[in-house]
């Protein structure tokens, strides 16, 4: 995808030139194997479609979300099928997600979802299995193998305590910087389920994880944290090509960790400032991540953008185009095998381990 975003809008509809929403087009290529294995995926996330009263919802989400869908369908040529990576509804209610997926209704394609903990904790994920399917899965597209997870599991004994209300539980898990929370987690009879499931995949098979947290240690607080991400980095060290592709954080994010490149997408809905801006705890954040403004409330999409993602040969790169804010361009470098981020860093640049923290 050598192009820029007014180019590319170019072939899709000259009225969306201004467009300013977090659609991901991920294009994924082969060299030597042929045309008929290069193929595209789009990707949208963190809708955090919020219900205010009876039918009326918080406009700015709702706005995000049907924007997004509607460039979506503009794209020329098609992508092979698109993912939603998590936090459709803010608080987990039906009426929050029934609304996320009748404006999702409109996408052209075939969709699959990731589910994420404003998605979750209301009814542990209930509603969610009856209407979009279930929770974890994996299937192979094109000489990749995919794999969604439920990273946003946690303790039994954080979950089934005495809630005055699933509400209230709800609430725990939704909130930043709560003391009430738990961190995010895959869990046991997942992580089973996942190494059956890549034992029956070639090595030099591309794998490509989608979750909603981060599958490593970022900042515990703001949940920006999976409790077993070695474990799940563990089962993907024997591939050649493994990508961790994540929302929740609402922002620019990108690491490697031995084999595995790990790349944020960003949200529909807001963005979030950079944690360690919270002065009270220590922040992980990997030190190729460069500061997002802040948003303006007097400007509803500020720091929520375009970003178009490359996957040739299994590696990705990833150019951002920013309202107000610089545009990016992280890539993976090759000769010193980690992404890069070309606007800001320089070669030597150092991104530091994500593990045991």
């Amino acid at each position: 995808m050598n192009m820029n975003r007014r180019a590319f809008l170019k072939t899709t509809g000259a009225g969306l030139i201004t467009s300013v929403f977090p659609l991901s087009l991920v294009k994924i290529a082969f060299g030597g194997q042929g045309p008929a294995q290069d193929f595209s995926f789009g990707y949208i996330s963190d809708a955090h479609i919020q219900q205010i009263q009876g039918n009326n919802f918080v406009r700015n989400w709702d706005m995000g979300l049907i924007r997004a869908v509607r460039e979506a369908n503009l794209l020329t040529p098609r992508p092979d099928f698109f993912m939603f990576g998590g936090d459709l509804a803010q608080l987990g209610k039906k009426e929050e997600l029934d609304h996320g997926l009748e404006i999702m209704s409109s996408l052209r394609g075939k969709v699959r979802y990731v589910i994420g903990e404003h998605d979750y904790y209301l009814d542990l994920g209930e509603y969610w299995q009856s209407k979009i399917g279930p929770l974890w899965y994996s299937f192979d597209h094109k000489g990749v193998h995919f794999v969604t997870l439920n990273s946003i599991l946690t303790y039994d004994s954080w979950v089934n305590k005495k809630w005055p209300s699933p509400m209230d539980r709800m609430l725990a898990m939704a909130r930043l910087d709560n003391p009430q929370g738990s961190p995010f987690m895959v869990g046991r009879e997942q992580l089973t389920w996942l190494k059956t499931d890549l034992e029956k995949v070639n090595r030099s098979t591309p794998v490509v994880v989608f979750s909603h947290s981060p599958i490593q240690k970022i900042f515990k607080p703001w949940n920006f944290w999976t409790e077993d991400a070695e474990r799940v980095q563990g089962l993907l060290k024997p591939f050649e090509k493994a990508t961790v592709i994540y929302g929740h954080v609402h922002q620019i994010e990108y690491n490697q960790i031995g084999n595995i490149t790990f790349h944020a997408v960003m949200a529909t809905a807001w963005p979030w400032p950079y944690p360690e801006s919270y002065s009270q705890k220590a922040s992980c954040m990997p030190k190729l991540t460069v500061h997002m403004n802040r948003a303006d409330p007097f400007f509803e999409r500020d720091a929520t953008g375009w970003q178009f993602i490359d996957m040739r040969k299994g590696k990705v790169s990833m150019h951002y185009q920013l309202p107000d804010n610089k545009n990016r361009s992280v890539v993976f470098n090759s000769k010193i095998g980690k992404p890069q981020d070309v606007n800001y860093q320089g070669y030597g640049s150092r991104i530091p381990p994500q593990t045991h923290y």
